[in-house]
């Protein structure tokens, strides 16, 4: 094909897929700095076109409907528009923190705001940013505001458009992190370029170019956990009693830095796992592309189900792009990522005339501590012994309709946390693998510009660290660091229960993982806030429960002891 035969099939093809514009009109590529009609969002990608980023709606034409040779009909657009990379500009969590950040220390803003744009809203951020304009989230002029010019990049949040566009440069370097990327700021728009892991022939990269605006270029970087880091490895400055920005910096999340002192740095990456691979060869353009392979799905798959959840629930109010039905499948892939790719857990016991010695192992599948990232979510372990009628006889790690656990310190006084343990021996010990975070003085805190240190972080570790020999930002905190079982790849919890007389057996004994990816304290954290941001998640959030996920279960029926 030649080159003019296929601008031509370009023009041609656009003007059949965009009723009522002039396709090749469209691509001649004009700065827009300035949406003439409202964004379309709910039941669509958003089209907006930019001079340093397009929003996915101008690149989800040509990647769906992708045929593999089977018949099975793959989309980038699709997979990608429910989930929380999609929506990260839409997060109501995220714009409570924002606000509430700004609201405590006013006198930092700018830096509170800027940061947060980087990774949330990146593609207006760095618009702004390159035209020299300050960069806000919220209020009359931020970015998320529907009057500004750029509020439908923010929206957008993490789309196509920005990841293929970092560049090589720094990745996996401490430069790198924090959002700490590269993004080309000179060349002008219509010869972009866009990075994917495979050959482009001169032929499709002319469609491509001509369709999109966008030159595409081969590069493995895309394809690198170092590629992840620059925002999944998070670092910040703390705000000290007086009121400044510290100098040191907080590991707030380090999945990368977990992950590489893990021993799936030589086998797997993070993309692996979080988008998985196709089971057979895939176009990935529907533009005459040739089959691919490993053909990465966009699923983006985390632990955040009930985010996803309130999403679904509020399309309107968060002018969602996703249907109902993606909510679903993202949701249900969460909830297998959960479920069969993050924890085991084995039960052992032995029997004693009025005692019971039962040992809880679990054993980590994740390329990070489990759980990772952000500080607000929390894995436990729940406990119930019951005799032959069915009596329970001990119980630790029950919990509350309103997402809180029994006997947690921390759930009961914000002063407070539980402690890990290595030998558990009453029902108001419950082991909580977390992190746990504390301001300049070593007062529990759940303000991120306040958090300093960990004071506990017993997060379950990946298999091939080295426990005592770990950096500072990634090491153990608290009684775990000294519990000869808490180790790389798991951890051994002994319950020794007393019992008031001989129970009746057998006995039924049951232990379960559970997971929350915003624990009871993180999630009631701004009720009494009257900032707008906070009382909108609150309000919404108080409508979608909470309840935790079981990640495994082990059950073991327990005869009486032998004479």
């Amino acid at each position: 094909m030649s080159l003019n035969k296929a601008s031509l099939w370009v023009c041609i093809l656009l003007a059949m897929m965009i009723t009522g514009l002039n396709a090749c009109t469209r691509i001649a590529f004009q700065p827009t700095p300035k949406p003439t009609v409202t964004p379309r969002v709910t039941g669509g990608l958003i089209r907006f076109r930019g001079n340093f980023f397009s929003t996915a709606g101008e690149c989800g034409y040509c990647h769906t409907a992708l045929k593999s040779a089977n018949g099975t009909v793959y989309s980038i657009q699709d997979d990608w528009r429910s989930t929380l990379m999609a929506n990260a500009g839409r997060d109501p969590y995220y714009l409570a923190h924002v606000a509430d950040e700004v609201n405590q220390h006013p006198q930092h803003r700018a830096v509170i705001e800027a940061k947060c744009a980087t990774c949330h809203i990146g593609m207006a951020s760095l618009t702004a940013e390159f035209d020299n304009q300050k960069v806000t989230i919220i209020g009359d002029q931020g970015l998320l505001n529907p009057n500004n010019p750029l509020h439908p990049l923010a929206l957008d949040g993490v789309s196509c458009s920005l990841c293929h566009q970092i560049q090589d440069r720094n990745l996996g370097t401490p430069q790198s992190f924090s959002g700490g990327f590269n993004v080309d700021s000179n060349t002008p728009v219509g010869e972009r370029v866009v990075y994917g892991r495979f050959e482009v022939n001169p032929a499709m990269a002319t469609v491509m170019q001509s369709a999109s605006g966008f030159v595409p270029q081969t590069s493995a970087h895309v394809t690198r956990s170092e590629f992840c880091a620059v925002c999944h490895n998070l670092f910040t400055p703390y705000v000290d009693d007086n009121g400044n920005l510290s100098t040191e910096l907080f590991a707030e999340q380090t999945p990368y830095t977990e992950w590489l002192h893990s021993a799936y740095r030589d086998s797997q990456a993070c993309q692996d796992c979080h988008m998985p691979t196709a089971p057979e060869a895939v176009p990935v353009a529907n533009t005459g592309s040739p089959m691919r392979e490993p053909y990465h799905q966009h699923y983006f798959v985390g632990g955040n189900q009930w985010m996803l959840n309130l999403l679904k629930a509020y399309p309107d109010e968060f002018a969602v792009s996703a249907e109902s039905a993606q909510f679903d499948q993202t949701i249900a892939r969460t909830l297998d990522q959960l479920q069969t790719k993050t924890a085991r857990i084995q039960l052992t016991a032995e029997p004693q005339d009025q005692s019971l010695n039962v040992n809880v192992r679990i054993d980590v599948l994740t390329g990070h501590k489990f759980p990772t990232s952000f500080p607000s979510r929390r894995v436990w372990i729940h406990m119930i012994v019951r005799d032959a009628d069915g009596k329970v006889l001990f119980e630790s790690g029950a919990w509350r309709p309103d997402g809180s656990i029994l006997g947690n310190d921390n759930d009961e006084d914000e002063t407070k946390y539980e402690p890990h343990y290595q030998i558990i021996t009453r029902p108001d010990q419950v082991q909580i693998y977390e992190p746990i975070i504390g301001d300049p003085n070593g007062q529990v805190t759940t303000s991120l510009l306040r958090a300093q240190r960990y004071l506990k972080d017993n997060r379950l570790l990946p298999a091939g660290l080295d426990r005592d020999t770990l950096p500072s930002e990634i090491a153990v905190y608290g009684e775990a660091s000294q519990d000869p079982d808490f180790q790389a790849g798991g951890d051994i919890v002994h319950y020794q229960i007393s019992l008031d007389s001989p129970p009746a057996y057998p006995l039924s004994i049951e232990a379960s993982l559970y997971y929350q990816s915003i624990g009871f304290r993180w999630m009631h954290k701004f009720a009494l806030s009257n900032l707008t941001e906070a009382q909108n998640f609150t309000s919404l959030a108080a409508n979608v429960p909470n309840p935790p996920i079981p990640i495994a279960t082990a059950r073991l029926t327990l005869n009486a002891p032998q004479p």
